[in-house]
């Protein structure tokens, strides 16, 4: 993850072209993420917050990048953080960064889905990540993503595993009450698959799906949304020649079972789930639409921000902890074992295993290996939210002028790192910004408009 990455190395690039905006490429992306785990997983939890505090402060010193890698080659590592700490005290912004005033609220309520994309928050309840940090939670799970949002603005939950989208649709009031929401922290990225009934393997061609009957999660997902931009790219009306209907995760291998619907887009366990039970195959991984795009998130209103301050900064240093322990592959067998039971994800550990791990069978007698089918980098990119603004407006969620950039910027610029920096006196990281392909399609988060005026099948 970038947040944990050492700034003072002259060949690390602090803003970049890749999916979350810290290398030079989307490969350049993947090699570091197993890097970054394994130092983030090694050094330990002051370590990472240091990295945090040392990266604020060199971006804010050197926007541009290759003033700061000028620099440090000129000076080198040592002396630039011995420079640096004279004039503002690595040690004490980090000691500010790490410990936060008393808890106004111990006792909390997170919702969650059963699904792996809430790994950290729900690893966070056994494995002390929450505790860890003066907390006692009760992680709760929750049947559907409908009863996610009105517990969560009922109040009867402090906080929520939300879908990406989901903050920014509620923030807007579209599907119910505007409520100003902010997203905390990307939960994973990745994550999800495309797979299709058994009855459907000689169908691989998307542009033979015309009568299909899919299921998404939820309309405010990113599963729909990259379903829809899927089909779409294949000549396939995702509103006149299919049926997208939104189905809880829990009930998707069910009711392929019982033909109910032919294929879905659909967080994992249960796209490993229908392989393990033989009900369907993995057609595609997510990322190979978009690699490194966000799904789920950490999200609470602002209100509970605003109210308990020092809680929502526990809860996040919880969550930072997690998805860094997270992020160490050599962790995920463990994970695995953490969140399989009944109150928790409920699922055979063999089957989160090979989801967590990337090594698992597809449904049509291979076993695939990919180390990225999952992973957990929880920093929320306002690019992120521009483009999902984009599809929420193609595909007619939304209506008229949209202020891309300000909606994003009012929902996910309360994360983890920036709050916590800026309750330190550090600057956030200044790109919160990047352009990033999805299917081959190159995204500007300055031009969404034209990105949507781009697109031959769209609503709006």
């Amino acid at each position: 993850m970038s947040m944990f990455r050492n700034p003072f190395d002259s060949g690390l690039r602090l803003r970049g072209g890749c999916s979350c905006g810290a290398h030079a490429s989307q490969e350049a992306h993947a090699r570091a993420m197993k890097a970054d785990a394994v130092e983030a997983g090694e050094t330990g939890e002051e370590a990472r917050y240091e990295r945090v505090v040392q990266s604020a402060i060199m971006r804010a010193m050197f926007p541009a990048d290759a003033q700061r890698r000028a620099f440090l080659s000129a000076v080198g590592w040592s002396t630039a953080a011995a420079a640096i700490s004279s004039v503002l005290p690595i040690g004490a912004a980090t000691e500010a960064f790490a410990q936060t005033g008393p808890i106004e609220k111990k006792a909390l309520k997170v919702g969650f889905i059963p699904i792996t994309c809430a790994t950290p928050i729900i690893m966070a309840d056994p494995m002390g990540f929450y505790k860890k940090h003066g907390l006692d939670v009760e992680v709760v799970k929750t049947a559907g993503w409908a009863v996610i949002r009105d517990k969560t603005l009922n109040k009867e939950y402090d906080a929520a595993h939300m879908l990406a989208p989901m903050p920014l649709a509620i923030t807007m009031g579209i599907g119910s009450t505007p409520t100003p929401y902010a997203m905390g922290a990307i939960e994973n990225v990745n994550g999800q698959a495309i797979t299709l009934a058994m009855k459907h393997k000689d169908k691989r061609d998307p542009k033979s799906w015309k009568g299909f009957k899919f299921a998404v999660p939820f309309d405010f997902s990113m599963h729909n949304y990259l379903l829809r931009y899927y089909l779409a790219e294949n000549g396939i009306d995702p509103d006149k020649d299919v049926q997208i209907r939104a189905v809880p995760p829990a009930e998707m291998v069910a009711n392929m079972r019982a033909d109910n619907i032919d294929a879905f887009l659909a967080p994992d366990p249960f796209n490993q789930r229908a392989v393990y039970d033989g009900v369907g195959f993995i057609h595609m991984l997510s990322k190979e639409l978009w690699d490194g795009h966000p799904c789920c998130a950490f999200a609470a209103s602002r209100e509970f921000i605003a109210s308990a301050p020092n809680t929502y900064a526990a809860l996040m240093r919880a969550i930072i902890d997690a998805a860094a322990y997270a992020a160490k592959p050599d962790n995920r067998k463990e994970i695995a074992a953490a969140i399989a039971p009944a109150n928790y994800l409920n699922q055979p550990q063999i089957v989160l295993e090979q989801v967590l791990t990337g090594v698992y069978a597809d449904g049509l007698g291979q076993v695939k290996k990919d180390a990225n089918r999952i992973q957990f980098d929880p920093f929320p990119w306002e690019s992120f939210a521009v483009w999902i603004l984009t599809q929420m407006k193609r595909w007619g969620q939304i209506k008229g002028d949209v202020d891309y950039a300000g909606i994003a910027k009012q929902v996910y610029l309360a994360t983890d790192a920036a709050r916590l920096m800026k309750e330190a006196g550090l600057t956030p990281p200044a790109a919160t910004s990047k352009s990033f392909s999805v299917m081959g399609k190159v995204f500007d988060p300055a031009k969404p408009e034209a990105y949507i005026d781009s697109f031959a099948i769209k609503r709006s």
